[in-house]
């Protein structure tokens, strides 16, 4: 009973501290003129939905015999756990299109609009809203998509999101130039985000870093409406010394 008690204390803690965020951000959201990326319009696709009734195995097989990913789709509540929840399926040629197209990190963290209908006939439509994908399940060997989760994402709803990282100004870093090589070690970064601010990526500029410099994660340059949830000084990238086998070569 008492371990049950400290965990719902927690629980409550984590979600009156994510609350407590929201309504500040709600509040004042910064009015920035930014050059902030920007989602690619080219891939402002509705994604087309049908109700599915049941869940299972063998349900999920005939689905994806048929073309069709099983998915469901969450109310946001805490940024990550969710209710009000809804089994759908979605078109398999266009989720892997997607997911081809943006690759596997950008496409969990853009929003698309769902059109909900109660099957591939209807013109009529369930629900329409505003989505998230939270994850993509891919098959091995294929990357055909297997299952997708979906998360709803109003205007007013802040998101844990993994923004993926994109890497910029190699050709210019003077530790690069020297001989020195990157040395990755995070290529997504967690932040809560306002919906309509979700980033589709974060650059991050190499063009002045020298031999045994890094970045961190507090050195990204982001919407000031984003908080990072991890810590501020882990290291992102770090331009490393010659490789050993390198140095011997030169000698």
């Amino acid at each position: 009973m008492l371990i049950r008690r400290i965990v719902l204390s927690k629980s409550l803690h984590h979600f009156r501290l994510l609350s407590n965020y929201a309504t500040a951000a709600a509040a004042v959201v910064p009015e920035v003129d930014d050059d902030f990326p920007k989602p690619n319009p080219k891939y402002a696709e509705t994604i087309h939905a049908v109700v599915r009734a049941t869940s299972g195995k063998n349900i999920a097989a005939k689905e994806r015999k048929a073309g069709r990913v099983p998915s469901i789709v969450f109310e946001q509540e805490d940024g990550q756990h969710g209710g009000n929840k809804r089994l759908i399926s979605v078109q398999a040629n266009q989720i892997r299109k997607l997911v081809n197209h943006l690759g596997r990190s950008q496409f969990l963290s853009r929003l698309f609009d769902l059109e909900v209908h109660p099957d591939l006939e209807s013109q009529d439509v369930i629900e329409k809203v505003r989505v998230l994908p939270r994850k993509v399940h891919l098959e091995a060997g294929s990357d055909a998509p297997l299952n997708v989760t979906f998360i709803r994402a109003p205007s007013s709803a802040l998101l844990k999101v993994e923004v993926p990282l994109v890497f910029r100004g190699e050709d210019v870093s003077p530790g690069l130039k020297k001989g020195s090589y990157l040395n990755i070690i995070k290529r997504t970064v967690k932040f809560i985000c306002p919906a309509d601010l979700i980033p589709p990526y974060i650059d991050v500029d190499l063009s002045e870093l020298d031999v045994n410099q890094k970045l961190l994660m507090g050195d990204l340059r982001v919407h000031p409406a984003l908080k990072l949830i991890q810590p501020k000084d882990h290291p992102v990238v770090k331009i490393a010394g010659a490789r050993v086998s390198d140095q011997k070569k030169s000698k």
